[in-house]
């Protein structure tokens, strides 16, 4: 069973293209929403709610864990995989979402070179649209300049963004007002972004409104295909971590905070009916 975890029910659009991709797998989709968004609190809390989360999908038997979200990615991940895995898991796989998206920002393939440069963008600028904590760890431009070194990367925290998807606010003039006022910073100025990511889960779910504010010429990059494609690109890598995976095509979903509010809104993005159950997470001590 594949475990996806995000602060939100935003990372359904990673869930979804999980499914279109590698439909075969099992998946537990844990969203502490009680707790959401993250992307204003602060390292050390972002931590500790991750780690439980993680910890929460490793005992109900997942091998393998996604951090379908870009603030735990950016500000959790590195801690797990280099600290706490090694002395308490260390059978357990945790992948983010930062680094195959520096990858395909970067117009590389999947599990690149650090140093090696994307022949089509090895110079030009690219942005990241993010929460403000994503964006305050400097994960993306620091993953950039391993694998892109010549790319001029545009960071731009959207703190509103969240909010208003989790509110349901999708589009509409107030929604307009907090998309403009993000996409301005990165659109006017010259040159513009030849590639704009998506750097949080919730993000897609705003993207046609986003689509009919930034010129044709920009490419936005849809962070959930990325995500799938690449995981099915290391799970060939990875063949006996792939073998661990159960396979019979089921899916659970879980919440931390009301499981019909959860259902409803899953249920219009991933356009199926779903039923939620809420948990509650546990403090490690």
């Amino acid at each position: 069973m594949i475990g996806v975890f995000d602060s939100g029910f935003g990372g359904l659009t990673v869930l979804a293209s999980l499914l279109k991709t590698l439909p075969r797998y099992d998946y537990l989709f844990l969203a502490d929403s009680a707790r959401a968004p993250y992307g204003a609190r602060s390292a050390d809390v972002i931590n500790e709610f991750t780690l439980e989360a993680v910890e929460w999908l490793f005992d109900q038997g997942c091998p393998l864990v996604v951090l379908a979200c870009n603030t735990a990615s950016a500000r959790a991940l590195r801690n797990l995989q280099q600290l706490h895995l090694p002395a308490h898991r260390p059978d357990r796989r945790v992948l983010g979402v930062v680094r195959p998206s520096v990858e395909a920002l970067a117009g590389l393939p999947p599990g690149a070179i650090p140093g090696e440069t994307a022949p089509s963008l090895a110079t030009g600028t690219v942005a990241v649209l993010g929460t403000a904590s994503t964006i305050a760890s400097d994960s993306y431009a620091i993953e950039l300049q391993k694998l892109a070194p010549g790319l001029t990367l545009i960071q731009q925290p959207c703190p509103m963004w969240v909010p208003l998807v989790e509110a349901g606010e999708l589009d509409g003039p107030g929604a307009e007002y907090f998309l403009r006022r993000s996409l301005e910073p990165v659109l006017n100025r010259a040159p513009l972004p030849q590639r704009l990511l998506l750097g949080c889960t919730h993000y897609p779910l705003l993207l046609p409104a986003i689509r009919r504010l930034v010129p044709a010429s920009v490419e936005i990059l849809d962070q959930g295909e990325i995500v799938a494609t690449r995981l099915a690109d290391w799970l060939q890598r990875h063949r006996d971590h792939e073998a661990r995976l159960t396979r019979n095509g089921t899916r659970r979903f879980v919440t931390t905070d009301d499981p019909a509010w959860f259902a409803q809104r899953g249920e219009k993005l991933l356009g199926r009916p779903l039923h939620a159950e809420r948990v509650h997470l546990r403090a490690r001590g």
